[in-house]
């Protein structure tokens, strides 16, 4: 008897999507991308004031596209020679959130590139986190390096934002990294696990009868859809954050 193969189980690779399915996919991906250029750009002519901003804004528009474009266009884009017009503690509650939850964003944006590019190119990384002993399919262990590299990433970019507001050394300033995103990241994990899970087992195997391979620009696709599920999730919890005095308001 033939053994019965679950769509769930096929991954799907660049060329076996419709094609409408796949422009989409790329208008998508050259969106952010032209807009992290021009980011990129701008923020070259016109440094934050917070350092760490000039690498976390070009990032945040791989997944947010024209709508991040214009949030950064209408309240945080600084004034030449890296002047602002107002001062943090000015900034509205529902902004100053925003731009603190797209920062853990950004982290975790990068840790999700290098992580999934990294098992393609080193399969036994996946070996090493438990893929073949705790877990079969190869996507948990995607799931494992992407949080793992996240987070590191997430308390890199805090501890730049949280040392030099409050003036801390490199040990106080990693601990009060620590507190004040452990849960930021963990809930943008949270959303963007839940969105990638709803996509690769379920919509996807139902539209098209497979995942998305990684080396596909529909997966990157996905992806940019779930690092928005993301910012949902972990919207609430920096707002929180903020209120506690736990994070600064940026």
């Amino acid at each position: 008897m033939d053994a019965v193969v679950r769509p769930g189980s096929i991954t799907l690779s660049m060329g076996q999507f419709p094609a409408w399915f796949t422009v989409l996919a790329w208008v998508s991906i050259g969106v952010g991308v032209v807009c992290a250029l021009w980011v990129a750009r701008d923020v070259g002519r016109r440094p934050q004031p917070m350092a760490v901003m000039n690498v976390v804004w070009p990032v945040t528009m791989l997944f947010g596209g024209v709508v991040w474009l214009g949030f950064y266009r209408r309240f945080s884009r600084a004034a030449p020679h890296g002047r602002r017009s107002s001062a943090a503690g000015d900034t509205p509650m529902l902004v100053a959130v925003a731009t603190g939850t797209s920062h853990c964003g950004a982290g975790c944006a990068i840790g999700d590139l290098v992580a999934e590019f990294a098992l393609v190119a080193f399969p036994v990384l996946g070996v090493l986190v438990g893929r073949g002993t705790l877990y079969q399919d190869e996507i948990f262990a995607g799931w494992i390096l992407d949080f793992v590299l996240a987070f590191g990433l997430g308390i890199v970019f805090q501890y730049f934002s949280i040392a030099p507001m409050r003036g801390l050394g490199v040990r106080a300033g990693l601990i009060a990294a620590l507190k004040a995103d452990t849960l930021s990241i963990s809930s943008w994990q949270v959303g963007m696990y839940g969105m990638m899970a709803l996509a690769q087992f379920l919509v996807l195997p139902a539209l098209f009868g497979g995942r998305a391979d990684v080396l596909s620009p529909e997966f990157w696709f996905v992806m940019q859809i779930a690092m928005l599920a993301g910012f949902a999730t972990a919207y609430p919890v920096n707002w929180a954050l903020v209120r506690s005095g736990l994070k600064e308001k940026m």
